[in-house]
């Protein structure tokens, strides 16, 4: 009978965490990535004519979050009636009405231009420092040098001078879906530069900031991506949850020995971005599975195995974060890079596994290549060692700055000799069910 209501009440907990996702704050706040954002700068540098020449540099301050492929679109609104004369390093993605124009006609004349990044590959006078990669954004914890694209454009506004030129409004970012807010932009002390002598500083003549916040919660409806769980005292596999991603493409899930599979443009990444999923159990993208393989006297191994469950994805540049207690002792990591994350000085219990360049930092589409795996040697802490109760298992798992769904913790691989359940104290069971009246 006890065994009975620990399990209930840990399945109250769990449904805590999937009324969390649903009914949760949006609020952009990541607990492991307290500072991350997207920051826009907008540098103008010289007044022309009928308006001013800018560098607008988009900067992903984000520690595990990268932009991945078909990259950002940075769009605004104008004050007044600015156009882009011309643009160098990215392109508005419509021209829009420009027939007033006779003479020389703008690059775009929309109220609400989108600008995207230039694919690689452009001829050299089109061409601007950081530009031409599609898009694509590093994290800033992966590779920082990566993380920065930018471009210049000559706005065009009768009579513009530094006091009466107006900030943008309504700034957006796609990265490449939905997902981020930004904020009103703010006029911040002129930016400065060094020439390439580092002799000589110059400055902008005008600086403005925009922040932009991610929201996983406004991104999509559903998680990612979602864990499963095995180990070497247990010959049961705990599975992803059923549906963990939701199961709205379980009517175009296609099996692996599928015929649609042999047609030559299903391997091809679609523009749209629709996703063709192998039919699961958990509908999921991405799986992780963490495998606690081997139990030795100073030290354990596990072995992270990520398989790709889309047909028409290629994740580059993927990145893995893992919250684990143990992680503060990682002795070894074998066909993976590693960087421990330390969002907050005095806790060290986060690290970010990423693939190495040119060996498998690109987790291909579904199929026999769409996986990548490696061993983690974790040294021991006997003070707190234990395979009882999930210690075991991360307690968070983000794929490409996305949290996975987690099995709930009565579905843990248990010891032998140990019962699944556990009884969980008063003041936990009460702020449960506080949380959920206050949710419902």
């Amino acid at each position: 009978m006890l065994l009975k209501n620990s399990v209930l009440v840990n399945r109250i907990v769990m449904s805590k965490v999937y009324f969390f996702y649903t009914c949760g704050d949006a609020s952009a706040y990541d607990p492991l990535d307290p500072n991350g954002n997207v920051t826009v700068k907008w540098d103008i540098m010289s007044w022309t004519s009928d308006g001013y020449i800018a560098i607008v540099t988009i900067n992903n301050f984000q520690t595990f979050r990268h932009i991945m492929n078909p990259g950002w679109t940075l769009g605004w609104s104008w004050a007044k009636k600015e156009i882009i004369s011309s643009i160098n390093g990215a392109q508005a993605s419509e021209q829009g009405d420009c027939s007033k124009f006779k003479a020389s006609i703008p690059h775009s004349c929309k109220r609400n231009p989108a600008v995207v990044d230039f694919l690689p590959g452009v001829p050299f006078n089109q061409q601007f420092a950081n530009c031409c990669k599609g898009g694509v954004l590093s994290s800033w914890g992966q590779d920082p040098a990566s993380a920065v694209s930018q471009f210049q454009m000559t706005v065009g506004l009768s009579g513009t001078s530094n006091k009466t030129v107006k900030l943008p409004k309504n700034f957006t970012l796609l990265g490449p879906g939905p997902g981020y807010t930004c904020g009103p932009a703010k006029l911040v002390p002129a930016t400065k530069f060094l020439t390439p002598d580092l002799r000589r500083r110059t400055q902008a003549l005008m600086t403005w900031n925009v922040t932009c916040t991610y929201s996983q919660f406004l991104a999509r409806k559903h998680p990612h991506c979602c864990v499963s769980f095995s180990s070497f005292y247990n010959n049961t596999i705990t599975p992803c949850p059923a549906c963990a991603c939701g199961c709205e493409n379980k009517d175009t899930c296609v099996m692996g020995d599928n015929k649609i599979l042999q047609l030559k443009d299903t391997n091809i990444t679609r523009k749209d971005n629709t996703s063709l999923l192998q039919c699961t159990r958990h509908m999921c993208p991405i799986r992780v599975h963490w495998h606690v393989k081997v139990n030795y006297k100073e030290y354990w191994r596990v072995k992270i195995a990520l398989t790709n469950f889309n047909y028409r994805m290629n994740y580059t540049l993927w990145s893995l974060v893992v919250q684990h207690p143990n992680l503060n002792n990682v002795t070894q990591v074998f066909s993976f890079d590693y960087k421990p994350l330390v969002p907050y000085e005095s806790i060290n219990d986060t690290g970010m596994f990423f693939g190495m360049k040119y060996y498998n930092d690109k987790l291909m589409e579904a199929g026999p290549l769409g996986n990548v795996q490696s061993d983690v040697l974790l040294q021991k802490d006997h003070n707190t060692f234990t395979l009882k109760q999930g210690w075991a298992f991360p307690r968070k798992v983000y794929f490409n700055g996305d949290e996975c769904m987690l099995p709930p913790p009565d579905a843990y691989p248990f010891l032998p000799n140990y019962a699944s359940g556990s009884v969980l104290s008063l003041p936990i069971l009460i702020s449960t069910w506080i949380f959920l009246i206050i949710c419902i």
